[in-house]
């Protein structure tokens, strides 16, 4: 029996940590300017194709840390060209615009591509095969949570430790505010989406490790997924959005495990309804007061 769901369970909380790194994104930018960055998804693609092609004329050891900057360039330039003009728009057109941007980083990449799968590259140990507790699985599994881990802690600790990560959490308190206060707000925002945007590329990595075609709707359903962890576990909450994701991912696997595997990303979007049913504001997130 073990042996049996032990693959499933470690396969879940890789995928769970993968839905965390892009969850992590989410949380950020909406903690910061409420707004569902709906573009995220595609970004996270973007990375992914960045990788095919730069493999294709740079050995890997190259090509990493330059994925990892393209992407947080995209990132940046998003935030710059798409949402930094509406800062005092009404919250709907900022909507409508991160909706607008998704579909044209979408049809970008089809044009690009020519709509195309791209196999993406192996990573070197990463796709290796081991044995634990007589199951087999990848090293991308395990590796997965434990970096993931790694990367959240740096991110708390940035948030709590540092001027920067005060001035964010100033900022998600109360924008106005911190604006009177002198805080550059443009610069902060533009820090978030960067950091948003580094962790979907190291998310992406280990993604496609795992699944290893790229296509320019790819990064929908995990987008999806790792929305719904970001809201599952109380949206604006980092913490929330990790356990999140990772409930998603053990719960997406065990229900693979049970033989209904047509039915896993259905029960993703189940829990959440039921979830906001009796709590709202997800499982970590602080309760909204309004002043009269």
């Amino acid at each position: 029996m073990l042996n049996t769901l032990l693959p499933y369970l470690l396969a879940g909380i890789s995928v769970g940590g993968q839905y965390a790194l892009i969850a992590v994104g989410y949380t950020m930018v909406y903690g910061i300017l409420r707004l569902i960055n709906f573009a995220h998804g595609d970004i996270f693609t973007a990375a992914g194709f960045f990788m095919v092609y730069l493999t294709a004329a740079l050995p890997i050891w190259q090509a990493v840390p330059l994925v990892i900057i393209l992407t947080v360039l995209l990132g940046f330039t998003v935030e710059r060209v798409a949402y930094k003009p509406l800062r005092e728009a009404p919250r709907m057109s900022v909507m409508i615009s991160a909706i607008g941007v998704s579909y044209l980083l979408q049809n970008l990449m089809w044009y690009v591509t020519g709509g195309l799968a791209k196999q993406y590259p192996v990573l070197p140990k990463l796709g290796d095969t081991i044995q634990i507790a007589g199951a087999s699985t990848k090293v991308v599994t395990l590796v997965t949570p434990v970096l993931t881990v790694v990367l959240v802690l740096a991110l708390v600790l940035l948030i709590q430790r540092t001027k920067i990560g005060m001035a964010m959490r100033a900022v998600s308190k109360d924008f106005e505010t911190a604006q009177l206060m002198g805080i550059k707000i443009n610069s902060i925002i533009s820090t978030t989406f960067i950091i948003g945007s580094a962790l979907a590329a190291v998310g992406s990595m280990l993604y496609f490790s795992n699944y290893s075609t790229v296509t320019p709707t790819i990064g929908a359903m995990p987008g999806l997924k790792a929305f719904v962890a970001a809201v599952f576990g109380g949206i604006g909450s980092i913490p929330g959005a990790v356990i999140g994701a990772l409930i998603i991912g053990i719960c997406e696997n065990l229900i693979k495990a049970a033989g209904y595997t047509t039915f896993s990303d259905a029960f993703t979007f189940a829990l959440l309804i039921v979830v906001l049913l009796f709590k709202p504001t997800g499982l970590f997130g602080e309760k909204i007061t309004e002043k009269v």
